[in-house]
C-alpha cells in the first residue's frame, strides 16, 4: 500500500457533488481513506464562475499512480464531470492527485507533486490538513501552507469524518446533502409499499433514512486500530478486568431489523491494558453493521485479544431481537444471551465462573 494525497473541488452543486465524491472514495476497493481534510470555499481561478469547495483526501492505495488516476476518472465520469478545452470551466467534480509517495513526474500531462502546492492555497491548504509533515522540495505542507494567503479561503467545515455531512457542516451553505442513489434506492422502497414518496410527512424521508443507515452502518468504514487509537498502556497487573453493561445497537443482517442489547467484556491482562472508552467503542465497531448476535460476540472478544494478547477475553451479550419481537413469532419477552471464552476463560473453570458471577450482580 503506498500513500497519496487526492484534491477535491466542485463549482457545481458542489454541496452534492463533493459528498458524493467523499463517499466514492471511502468505499472504492482499492484505496483506504485515511483522513480527509475541512471543506473550504474558495473563489474560482480564470474566469467569473462560481465559488468553489475544496478539499483533500490521504488515502492508502495498492494501486500506482496511472491506475489511480484512472480510478479517479471513473468517480469523476460518474458524477457527471464534462471536459472542454476550458481548464478553469464550471465542474461537478474535480479529483487530482497532488502527492504520490516516491513518484514524482507526470500523469495523463499533469505534474505530481502538483505545482499549485506552492502557489495557491486553495490546493495548499486543505492538503495540509491531511498531510502536514508530508515534505515538498524540502518544505513540510505545512510551512508551504502558512506561507500562503487565505483571504479568499473559507473554511466550512472542521470534521467531515462522518460519511454523511452534519447539520452545522455543509447544509450551512447550500441545500442539505446527500447520497442520491441510496436516496433514489429509499423513494422506490416507499413506492412499493404504497406510500407517496412526495407527500409532506415523507418528503424528507429518504434524506433522513440515507444519513441514519451511515451511522448506523459505520462500523464498515472504520477500523480496530483507528479505534484503539495507541491506547495501550503497560502495567504490572494481571487480575480481571471487566466492563460490564455496555450497551449495543446493531441491524439483523436477515431482516435490518434492530437488535439491542448490553455486552459484557473482561480480560486477564498480559502486561498491557486498554484505556476504559475503547471497549465500548470496539463493541460499537462491530455492533455498527450488519449482524447475527453469534458473529459479533465472536469479533469483540477476537478484537480484544488481537490488541492486547491477554491471559484470556470472556464476552457475553445479551440481546432483544425485533425481527422475532414485530414479526415472525412475535415474542415480546424473549431474549438472547450469546458468549465467547478465550484462553484462561475457557480453560480454567474458576475464572469463567467468577466472571458470570459478577456480571450477574
Amino acid at each position: 500500500m503506498t500513500r497519496a494525497v487526492v484534491a477535491v473541488g466542485s463549482n457545481i452543486d458542489p454541496g452534492r457533488n463533493v459528498a458524493a465524491a467523499l463517499r466514492l472514495l471511502q468505499t472504492h476497493r482499492s484505496m483506504e481513506v485515511l483522513q480527509t481534510s475541512a471543506l473550504y470555499r474558495t473563489g474560482a481561478v480564470g474566469g467569473d464562475y462560481p465559488d468553489f469547495v475544496n478539499a483533500a483526501v490521504l488515502v492508502d492505495t495498492a494501486l500506482d499512480p496511472e491506475a489511480l488516476r484512472g480510478a479517479l476518472r471513473g468517480i469523476e465520469d460518474g458524477l457527471g464531470r464534462a471536459r472542454t478545452d476550458d481548464p478553469n470551466a464550471p465542474r461537478t467534480i474535480d479529483l487530482d492527485i497532488v502527492l504520490f509517495e516516491g513518484f514524482e513526474g507526470e500523469i495523463g500531462g499533469s505534474a505530481v507533486p502538483d505545482p499549485g502546492l506552492h502557489r495557491y492555497g486553495h490546493v495548499a491548504i486543505p492538503v495540509a490538513d491531511v498531510a502536514p509533515d508530508w515534505a515538498v522540495d524540502g518544505r513540510s505542507m505545512r510551512d508551504i501552507a502558512a506561507a500562503l494567503p487565505r483571504e479568499d479561503i473559507e473554511p466550512i467545515m472542521s470534521d467531515h469524518s462522518q460519511r454523511y455531512a452534519t447539520e452545522q457542516g455543509m447544509e450551512a451553505f447550500t441545500d442539505e446533502p446527500f447520497d442520491p442513489e441510496f436516496e433514489a434506492v429509499i423513494t422506490r422502497m416507499l413506492q412499493l409499499i404504497g406510500e407517496d414518496p412526495e407527500r409532506e410527512g415523507l418528503a424528507r424521508t429518504p434524506l433522513r433514512v440515507a444519513k441514519a443507515m451511515g451511522f448506523l452502518t459505520s462500523g464498515y468504514g472504520a477500523t480496530l486500530d483507528e479505534v484503539v487509537n495507541n491506547a495501550i498502556f503497560e502495567i504490572d497487573h494481571e487480575e480481571m478486568v471487566l466492563v460490564k453493561d455496555v450497551e449495543f445497537y446493531s441491524l439483523c443482517e436477515h431482516h435490518i431489523l434492530p437488535f439491542f442489547g448490553k455486552a459484557h467484556v473482561a480480560y486477564t491482562p498480559h502486561q498491557e491494558i486498554v484505556g476504559l472508552s475503547k471497549i465500548a467503542r470496539v463493541v460499537d465497531l462491530f455492533a455498527r453493521r450488519l449482524q447475527v448476535q453469534e458473529r459479533l460476540t465472536n469479533q469483540i472478544a477476537d478484537a480484544m485479544e488481537e490488541i492486547l494478547q491477554p491471559h484470556g477475553v470472556a464476552v457475553v451479550l445479551e440481546g432483544s431481537h425485533f425481527c422475532m419481537m414485530m414479526r415472525g413469532v412475535q415474542k415480546q419477552g424473549s431474549s438472547m444471551v450469546t458468549s465467547a471464552m478465550r484462553g484462561g476463560f475457557r480453560d480454567n473453570p474458576a475464572s469463567r465462573a467468577e466472571f458470570m458471577s459478577l456480571i450477574r450482580d
